[in-house]
């Protein structure tokens, strides 16, 4: 039977169980290894370094395993902020003493990390500096992933689930969830693509499957594959319109995800339906989404879409790590360098046509075309402090590789468009290493002194955690970067100084993401600040006052203030 037909035979004994016919199951292998290594793991990296046979400071230590993890502890894990050794990377230490050979494996948070060759060389280089050790040989691994903690038993062995969302219909979000979920899969971790929206699928045209052959896993099926990257869609089980009320969707929905068995995967990544109506809320509770990427474009409306969606997956507590600027410039495809070329041509003013064309061609690639607007990507990190921004260019080979079936980074994997795909599948693993194994104590805290009528800025989340800086809450309400404080495209300061009271306090102060902070203030006002921000604002050195301010007027105690804020 073909895809569809067999998928609808599925349908219908899985999504809606008054059916009574059955299958018989096809077996399949699956690895059952619980260590993760993947094939651009390489089964042993070693390096030898031949010493002068003259050397005899050959002596090993009684204490070996701590010597070689105290050497270790230099290597720092960029994302995470500790050591290697204190992250728990170093693993199964083994020295061979005839050989003078130190083995170990550095299990990784994921098999996709983007440091990882940098960390096998420098974990050889310094172990080779000990005397007592003339070849080294690193294997790396990945950490088993937990147990979800989702109640879907088809995800229960999903390491994080990333959602690829946008409040708009449009913008290019399942190009993009396809391209970086196929760009992940390029830096070597195990993916699957979920497509969730019932009413307008495009996985089953975006991408097409190796084979349409259905297998079973139980009394589940096993998603399709292209190129190692697991698919599913309700477009593969049910080609027709989704003629459905919304509570018959929600159902069908939470039915639909429990009928895929995923096995062992690194990333889930979940093509999110616009909106942030009933269908997304649900998908946020039911699959315990790990993070969110958010796709929007250069234009204010969609800007504006795009902060509801931050603000609804903040309210479920799921952390946006990264924010998508799709067709943000246009690109000039080859073909129309032949244009250039015969429009310079044409020109009686030209003796060098070639050198000519040549150096147009080039000024107009380093230009980008801007056609939808600047954009408002500075704003969004100003706000919400999410500090991965990506532009993507608007360019026609995108549309056309996704219209037949293939992702644009295994077409055209040299294209300035996949080089950005593949910045975002790298900041998204080290992103979702954070929200996965960061302490909480490496976070900014906020805590309100009444009597002092101070807020004392705090490393972590314990009471016992050390201050940072203590500020006036006048002197952060002043910080306050939002739309009606400060002129979005000029940058003028709309709030002066002078209109916000010393008097005025925090009524309440909560964690917004993995990024900022949100104050509602006793005049009315709710600000949104980085947690960078906050920082930058508490190291600041308060400059001494010269100045007798009792003798100053009110007028100019306000204009001095406005020229300093200036």
């Amino acid at each position: 039977m073909n895809r569809f037909t067999a998928l609808r035979f599925v349908t219908t004994v899985f999504l809606f169980p008054t059916a009574t016919l059955s299958f018989a199951p096809q077996p399949i292998s699956r690895s059952t290894s619980t260590t993760l290594s993947l094939s651009f793991f390489s089964a042993l990296h070693t390096t030898t370094r031949l010493k002068d046979a003259s050397s005899t400071n050959r002596e090993i230590p009684t204490e070996w395993q701590g010597v070689v993890l105290s050497k270790l502890k230099q290597i720092q894990d960029p994302d995470l902020m500790v050591d290697i050794v204190t992250a728990g990377f170093c693993q199964n230490l083994k020295y061979d003493p005839i050989n003078s050979k130190l083995s170990m494996d550095l299990e990784l948070t994921t098999p996709a990390c983007p440091v990882k060759d940098q960390f096998q060389r420098d974990c050889e280089q310094l172990l080779l500096e000990l005397p007592w050790i003339q070849q080294v040989e690193v294997t790396l691994t990945a950490q088993p992933q937990g147990t979800s903690s989702t109640s879907l038993t088809g995800l229960a062995q999903v390491g994080a689930i990333v959602a690829v969302s946008s409040c708009k219909g449009g913008v290019g979000k399942s190009t993009t969830a396809v391209n970086l979920a196929f760009s992940l899969q390029q830096l070597g971790a195990t993916v699957g693509i979920l497509d969730t929206d019932l009413y307008g699928p495009s996985l089953p045209t975006m991408v097409t499957p190796d084979d349409d052959i259905v297998r079973f896993v139980g009394r589940q099926i096993a998603p399709l594959q292209r190129n190692g990257v697991r698919l599913l869609s309700f477009g593969h089980i049910h080609d027709q319109a989704a003629v459905m009320r919304g509570a018959m969707v929600t159902q069908l929905l939470e039915q639909f995800l429990d009928v895929c068995q995923w096995g062992k995967l690194d990333y889930l990544i979940v093509d999110m339906p616009p909106g942030t109506g009933d269908i997304p809320l649900t998908l946020t509770q039911k699959l315990n989404l790990t993070a969110a990427v958010i796709v929007t474009t250069p234009t204010e409306l969609s800007f504006q879409d795009v902060k509801k969606g931050i603000e609804m997956f903040d309210t479920v507590q799921v952390p946006c790590i990264a924010v998508v600027e799709n067709m943000a410039h246009y690109e000039l495809p080859e073909s129309m360098k032949e244009t250039v070329a015969k429009a310079v041509q044409q020109s009686s003013y030209v003796t060098d046509a070639e050198q000519v064309t040549q150096e147009v061609w080039k000024a107009l690639q380093n230009t980008p075309l801007p056609i939808f607007g600047a954009g408002h990507r500075s704003t969004l990190q100003q706000m919400y402090g999410i500090e991965q921004h990506f532009k993507v260019p608007l360019m026609d080979q995108v549309a056309y590789e996704g219209d037949h079936g293939t992702p644009f980074v295994l077409q055209q994997p040299d294209s300035s468009a996949t080089r950005v795909y593949r910045s975002l599948a790298q900041a998204v693993v080290q992103e979702v290493a954070k929200v996965k194994y960061t302490h909480p104590n490496q976070r900014l805290s906020l805590e309100y002194n009444r009597d002092t009528h101070v807020v004392a800025l705090k490393q972590g989340t314990s009471p016992q955690e050390e201050e940072i800086s203590t500020l006036s809450p006048a002197t952060i309400r002043r910080a306050c970067r939002c739309a009606a404080c400060v002129e979005e495209l000029t940058g003028r300061q709309i709030l002066l100084p002078s209109m916000v009271s010393e008097n005025i306090s925090p009524l309440r102060m909560q964690s917004v993401g993995n990024y900022a902070w949100s104050i509602d203030w006793s005049d009315g006002h709710r600000s949104l600040y980085p947690e960078k921000s906050l920082r930058a604002l508490g190291s600041q050195k308060q400059k001494p006052t010269t100045k007798d301010s009792s003798s100053a007027t009110p007028a100019s105690v306000v204009r001095e203030r406005v020229q300093e804020r200036v």
